[in-house]
């Protein structure tokens, strides 16, 4: 049976808070028995979900933006090395049962943007680009918003039963 995949997104900069919380989503998502898949790089919220997942146990992927596997993240079981920068966001994206986006930037929303596009859910932590952005896109678009790391993954439990991928 094909492993459930859970996308990480957000910044390869971010402050403690939010560094927290993707240390914190990562481990949930590998205690739920998902795999996490992220942007692989060894920076920001990247690095902080995978090191969360690997020290739970979980199996992690990077999806990266080089085509150099040395620069991935610590604790990455599946180094992928695109050589695609950017456009290697849509690999991800489409690669997710679900994504969970945290505090970022332009590659961040870029990557919501893709998912919403694509019909994938996705759960905003701690982190809110607006409605009028996550209802541009898409006729039928499934978003939430989490505050704390804990309702992330009970948003992406829910989003899996509906998916059937429980």
């Amino acid at each position: 049976m094909r492993k459930t995949i859970v996308g990480v997104m957000g910044g390869s900069t971010a402050d403690e808070r939010t560094l927290g919380n993707a240390r914190e989503i990562g481990r949930l998502i590998a205690e739920n028995g998902w795999t996490l898949l992220s942007g692989g790089r060894p920076t920001g919220v990247m690095q902080a979900s995978v090191t969360g997942a690997h020290e739970a146990g979980g199996l992690t992927i990077g999806g990266l933006f080089d085509d150099d596997r040395e620069l991935g993240a610590e604790g990455l079981d599946i180094v992928i090395p695109t050589g695609m920068g950017a456009a290697r966001n849509i690999i991800n994206v489409l690669s997710s049962d679900v994504v969970v986006a945290c505090r970022g930037t332009g590659g961040t929303t870029s990557e919501i943007a893709m998912a919403l596009r694509f019909g994938r859910p996705v759960v905003l932590l701690d982190f809110d680009p607006g409605e009028a952005f996550l209802k541009s896109g898409a006729a039928e678009v499934k978003y939430s918003l989490a505050s704390t790391p804990a309702e992330a993954a009970t948003m992406v439990a829910g989003y899996l039963k509906e998916l059937g991928r429980t």
